[in-house]
């Protein structure tokens, strides 16, 4: 295998292993920032910070043909690495519980064989670093400082447990879903345990609330819409022998596109309200929408299917049901200008946002080999195949 290929993937897993060591969350990725503009300076790439703790860089800028972004997430999130690595997490209760040190790793890894292959290029590529991809909005944050100025079409994936390894998804449209939270508090009237009838109990009807929005799933959806209802939280604080005058749930939403989340939004408040006035109290609910629906574009889509039959074979497809459930802000980028997103499958046993969790470094290579094919750079030959 080329020499410059080996030296590239192995400086990919160095720091791979350093921003795992050095875990930051959403908005707070300042060393991670630091590490991938010191690589890009050390590579010989020009950049610029986009949103604070985002940088955007360029290779080949003067070239005449379309221009492709790539696009890579920097934050961790607030959970404790149980992993016993040697180069697991320093921060205590942040870890890299998503793998984005791998796609940051990956991007790095690309920036520098597309450097080397400049003169190749058919055109642009620019390479966004992005943060904030955990809650934060930062793609939409990335976009507002003009990542996405000059570009032509966009691409990005994420790593995926649950998929084999050397499987993949890339559908046209829906990959991932929209997704929101819901709270809905119950105000009713407090008063001694012993004295019922003196009350509005409002823990009760949050039970029954809870039980009346499983129903939006199983009797307000088709059985092949993919929608979840998942109440995750109940809070109504009190003594033993009192009835608390408040009680609040909340919860998350998913669902195959933005329309399907607004209409089951629309019948949680409707649930919500009726249940409490059936025992009694009134229910306040607050709907947030929070990423929409990850959608490919198909042709953006068809080019990247073709990318990972080059990389993995023509055995790649998982074949599993789309969208997913989980959600990306990529799809911020893939409302405002063509692209596409995979899924591709790791060796890892331990799922996503796990404190047992760890990006597989055998994904280092077929990422990266995707990303540079994407911009039209060669790549060496690939081993087994």
């Amino acid at each position: 295998m080329n020499a410059q290929w080996v030296e590239t993937m192995a400086r990919a897993r160095t720091i791979r292993h350093q921003l795992h060591h050095r875990p930051e969350v959403a908005w707070a990725e300042h060393a991670t920032a630091a590490t991938v503009r010191a690589e890009l300076d050390a590579i010989g790439i020009d950049w610029r910070a986009c949103a604070d703790t985002g940088t955007v860089a360029r290779i080949a800028p003067a070239a005449r043909g379309r221009r492709v972004a790539l696009r890579a997430d920097l934050d961790a999130m607030p959970i404790t690495e149980t992993t016993g690595l040697s180069y697991a997490s320093a921060t205590p209760g942040v870890m890299h519980a998503c793998g984005h040190d791998g796609h940051t790793a990956v991007l790095l890894a690309a920036a520098r064989w597309l450097h080397l292959h400049e003169t190749e290029l058919p055109g642009p590529v620019i390479l966004l670093f992005q943060p904030a991809e955990e809650g934060g909005h930062g793609a939409r944050g990335m976009i507002d400082d003009g990542a996405l100025d000059d570009v032509d079409v966009v691409f990005g994936w994420h790593n995926w447990p649950g998929l084999p390894a050397g499987r993949a998804l890339c559908p046209d449209g829906p990959v991932m879903s929209a997704n929101g939270t819901f709270q809905v508090t119950l105000h009713g009237r407090g008063g001694h345990a012993s004295q019922p009838e003196a009350t509005s109990d409002p823990v009760l009807a949050a039970a029954a609330v809870t039980v009346a929005l499983q129903q939006i799933v199983a009797r307000r959806t088709a059985p092949h819409d993919a929608v979840v209802v998942a109440v995750t939280s109940l809070t109504a604080e009190s003594a033993a022998t009192v009835t608390p005058g408040e009680a609040t749930l909340a919860g998350s939403v998913r669902a195959a596109d933005d329309a399907t989340r607004s209409r089951v939004f629309a019948q949680i408040t409707a649930v919500a309200e009726g249940t409490a006035v059936a025992h009694g109290v009134r229910a306040e609910v607050i709907t947030t929408a929070r990423y929409g629906a990850t959608v490919n574009h198909p042709g953006a889509a068809a080019e990247y299917r073709d990318r990972l039959t080059a990389v993995l074979g023509e055995e790649w497809s998982a074949g599993a049901a789309v969208p997913v459930l989980a959600s990306e802000d990529f799809s911020y980028y893939l409302r405002e200008v063509p692209g596409a997103f995979a899924l591709l499958g790791s060796g890892t046993e331990a799922p996503l946002h796990s404190g047992d969790y760890d990006f597989d470094d055998e994904l280092l290579d077929p990422a990266t080999r995707l990303l540079v094919g994407l911009a039209g750079a060669p790549t060496p030959p690939q081993r087994n195949r």
